[in-house]
């Protein structure tokens, strides 16, 4: 492994620090980066809830009729609500040499470091929506995310639902 990413709204990052991040469970002070093959699930404000998927080696029945509705291999959900946000979003990618993290969590790419990190470079992510269309991932514009959460849940594909406090309660629309 090489590089490791991390986005975030701020270029002006000069030392990552390790800290306890609210949003998780771990209570153990680190720095958190993401791997290039999960990095497209951070293409997001910060706090925007989504659920992302796509086909891993294998896909059942029910993942294969959720990404063919698209075209795609990999499908990124929010909520309409949020995408003013991801229109207006200035995002930017930091890399980081690989050697002072480990890996956390294979599945979700997590790597994390118990030591400060200085970042080899800061560039903006450009336009979010046209990195999707890029990256040839559909982008759904839903009212609520839970029924999609479910069905992605029990599709048998590979996903990462980030955020999901943030979005509007079960049943809620608009």
């Amino acid at each position: 492994m090489g590089t490791l990413l991390h986005f975030s709204e701020d270029p002006t990052i000069p030392l990552f620090r390790p800290h306890v991040v609210a949003a998780s469970d771990e209570r153990e002070p680190l720095v958190w980066a993401v791997d290039e093959e999960h990095a497209p699930s951070y293409w997001f404000p910060r706090d925007c809830p989504r659920a992302c998927c796509w086909a891993g080696h294998s896909v059942a029945a029910e993942g294969a009729g959720l990404l063919a509705l698209g075209g795609a291999r990999r499908l990124h959900a929010i909520e309409a609500r949020w995408l003013d946000r991801v229109r207006n979003c200035r995002l930017y990618v930091y890399t980081f040499d690989a050697s002072p993290f480990r890996l956390k969590i294979a599945d979700a790419g997590y790597w994390v470091a118990h030591c400060d990190v200085k970042p080899l470079s800061v560039n903006p992510v450009g336009d979010l929506l046209a990195r999707h269309a890029e990256g040839e991932i559909e982008l759904r514009i839903v009212q609520n995310l839970w029924p999609l959460i479910d069905a992605i849940i029990a599709s048998g594909l590979e996903f990462s639902i980030i955020r999901k406090a943030n979005a509007q309660p079960r049943g809620a629309m608009t």
